[in-house]
């Protein structure tokens, strides 16, 4: 039976299970969270980025969740610098340029701060004489950091990225830096090339 499961990412940890190249090194990675012998990672997540990781000892679900052609949504929650006008989410929603092409439009919404938050060590950067704003943003496409070239190209710099879910997976019931297994009944079919038509 392929064992999957779902690891919530703490901040300033690599999404990787050793630190190459680095003799010495005490940066954190996932070795420090999961001993699960042979599972993977199905993606990454940014060192500075926090939330939902997928890791499974099954290659083709790891090939199914990583590849951006598959268009897994991926949710993320995220704060950003400034009060967000309707515009800057009008042109998340429909796309924006980057450098390496236009992105996907993808489902954006404003949302309260998170109930389920933790602190984040070290926290973010607070300057009193600007607010922040909470999106809910989803995206279908894996351009690298590139929900925080989204909202940097709309003029409102990430603070703080939560991956909140990936497919029907979530986060719920998961505090930073632990794991569990995932429901086997969530993971989606594969699809065919009749069932993509």
């Amino acid at each position: 039976m392929p064992r999957t499961i779902l690891f919530n990412k703490p901040f300033d940890v690599l999404s990787q299970f050793t630190d190459k190249g680095s003799e010495g090194s005490t940066r954190r990675t996932l070795s420090d969270f999961i001993d699960v012998p042979g599972v993977y990672a199905a993606g990454r997540l940014d060192r500075d980025s926090e939330g939902l990781m997928v890791l499974t000892d099954d290659g083709k679900l790891q090939q199914r969740i990583a590849n951006p052609r598959n268009k897994w949504p991926k949710t993320y929650w995220v704060q950003v610098e400034g009060d967000i006008s309707d515009q800057a989410i009008h042109n998340l929603r429909k796309g924006v340029d980057l450098k390496d092409g236009k992105t996907l439009p993808a489902d954006v919404a404003r949302m309260d701060e998170p109930d389920i938050l933790w602190p984040r060590t070290p926290p973010i950067r607070v300057r009193k004489s600007i607010p922040d704003s909470w999106l809910k943003i989803t995206i279908r496409e894996g351009k690298n950091r590139q929900v925080r070239r989204m909202t940097a190209a709309v003029g409102h710099p990430t603070l703080r990225l939560i991956r909140y879910s990936i497919g029907d997976w979530t986060l719920d019931g998961l505090l930073s830096g632990t794991w569990n297994d995932a429901p086997i009944h969530r993971i989606p079919p594969q699809k065919t090339a009749r069932s993509a038509r």
